[in-house]
């Protein structure tokens, strides 16, 4: 009886087993083992900061562009790159802090595959104007410094204005999901939204950029994009000198001209009874955007006091005074003769767009929804003392001071620039971040740059993880020879017992 017993547990263990392992080792339907993160790193050098971001994806790619996050940011202490022109290693030095963060945050096993890159826009533009050989000097001296870490260096370039504008838009609808998005099962998919504009608005020059369908008559301001296999046709457009820190020079500068150089300029768009100091040359003249402006016999050390009286009326016609509504060589214009063709959609607005919007309504209580609004808000604020706009917003004096000229100045660029009005000017949200990314060109750059990296191929996997899969199979097979060595044993013990006979 107890052979017969040992004889069917054996056979139970055996049949266990075999079943066991057969399920184990056929082909099963395999899963997608998530991919591991590839990074990207991105020095956006403007005309007065540096930003440094760190970008994230999966090193799997979504119709050759990768599907981007970001992963950390830093903004480098002190100017912008183009203002250590005579410095030497002064640029170089300055990104150290920044990068040696991005060491840190960045998994030492993906440091050599992380492109890193360094875009330089509207300051170096500025730069490369007036000298060339010290703008080139910056960038090798920049590169030299980026080489050094352990990084995949791709490059250290000026962009163009049109490339600035550009990557804005596709920064603008990437973190808007209107090329791609994670559908309800966690896979990618194109949601066939409109594309919307874009509005940026740095120190040094401005862009515009949106999808159009109608006729370019300038070939400049075409741009076509291949983005998660769908092409984009856009329109963009940078202005330069029509950034907010080289724009407070050209008034300045247009003020000075119309009054004299006299020791005292009034300004309509300062607050009223507000007083500076400023000398001719750094602080106004030393530009290349002031030089139409530049009085034939300068002193570029001489002080003049700059007095505000807060005028509206007369700040907005000044300010209009700076842009040539004029003459255009096509079929419609923005400002300057450049060609713009129709608005289409609607627009988000970054950067120095978004911190006058939110002063605008800070300071005013106000929601502007229509040109008039606006106009009634900037009013409000040209009549407010600095002290009054200083207690409201709880900012220093050196931004407060220039709200109402940028406010007039964003005014202005829109309605008569650009051509919003009553209905197209709702459209515009004015925003700093978007789906936890800040909004600039910098991540529509990371997402164009991903197209050179190469994809790594998704990890495959059984239904249950490599190693409880191995552990499970091992266990059957453990079982299968336990079985086997059971009825050896009992056929060993029967012929003995069949040999005592």
């Amino acid at each position: 009886m107890a052979d017969r017993n040992s004889f069917i547990l054996a056979v139970v263990l055996l049949i266990l087993a075999i079943v066991g392992i057969v399920l184990v080792v056929l082909p099963t339907e395999e899963m997608k083992q998530p991919p591991q993160n590839m990074y990207g790193i991105v020095l956006d050098a403007g005309s007065s900061h540096t930003s440094v971001y760190i970008y994230k994806w999966p090193a799997d790619k979504q119709n050759g562009t990768g599907i981007v996050t970001q992963h950390d940011e830093c903004h480098v202490k002190g100017g912008g790159i183009s203002r250590y022109a005579g410095i030497r290693d002064g640029a170089a030095k300055s990104l150290e802090a920044c990068m040696e963060q991005a060491v840190k945050v960045i998994p030492k096993s993906r440091h050599h595959q992380t492109p890193l890159c360094l875009g330089a826009t509207a300051g170096m533009r500025l730069l490369n104007e007036v000298n060339a050989a010290e703008s080139q000097r910056i960038l090798k001296e920049v590169e030299n410094k980026l080489r050094s870490y352990p990084f995949q260096f791709k490059e250290a370039v000026i962009l163009s204005g049109q490339a600035e504008g550009t990557y804005g838009w596709v920064t603008v609808n990437y973190l808007l999901e209107n090329f791609v998005k994670c559908g309800f099962v966690g896979q990618w998919l194109n949601p066939g939204r409109e594309t919307i504009g874009a509005l940026d608005l740095g120190g040094a020059s401005t862009q515009i950029t949106f999808e159009t369908s109608e006729e370019v008559e300038n070939e400049s301001n075409l741009m076509e994009l291949k983005l998660y296999g769908q092409i984009y046709r856009i329109y963009t457009q940078s202005f330069l000198c029509y950034g907010q820190d080289q724009f407070l020079r050209k008034l300045l500068a247009h003020l000075i001209k119309t009054q004299g150089v006299k020791s005292q300029v009034i300004h309509p768009c300062y607050p009223r009874n507000f007083s500076v100091s400023v000398t001719l040359g750094q602080d106004v003249f030393d530009s290349v955007c002031t030089k139409d402006y530049r009085p034939a016999q300068l002193d570029p050390h001489m002080t003049v006091t700059v007095v505000g009286t807060g005028d509206y009326r007369s700040c907005l016609d000044s300010v209009r005074q700076m842009f040539s509504f004029g003459s255009c060589p096509y079929s419609k214009c923005s400002f300057d003769a450049v060609f713009q063709p129709s608005l289409r959609g609607s627009f988000m607005a970054f950067s120095a767009f978004y911190f006058t919007h939110s002063y605008i309504t800070l300071l005013t209580s106000k929601t502007i929804t229509s040109p008039y609004e606006m106009e009634k808000a900037i009013q409000l604020i040209c009549n407010m003392t600095i002290a009054e706009m200083m207690e409201k917003t709880k900012q220093s004096e050196r931004y407060m001071k220039n709200v109402c000229a940028v406010s007039n100045f964003v005014q202005v660029l829109l309605m008569q620039g650009y051509h919003f009005d009553e209905v197209s000017l709702p459209s515009i949200s004015f925003r700093k971040t978007a789906g936890g990314a800040s909004v600039g060109w910098a991540l529509g750059y990371m997402l164009s740059l991903t197209n050179l990296v190469p994809a790594e191929s998704l990890g495959l996997m059984k239904a249950l993880p490599s190693g409880p899969w191995a552990g499970i199979l091992f266990l059957f097979i453990a079982l299968l020879f336990i079985g086997l060595g059971h009825l050896l044993m009992i056929y060993r013990n029967k012929r003995t017992q069949e040999d005592m006979v």
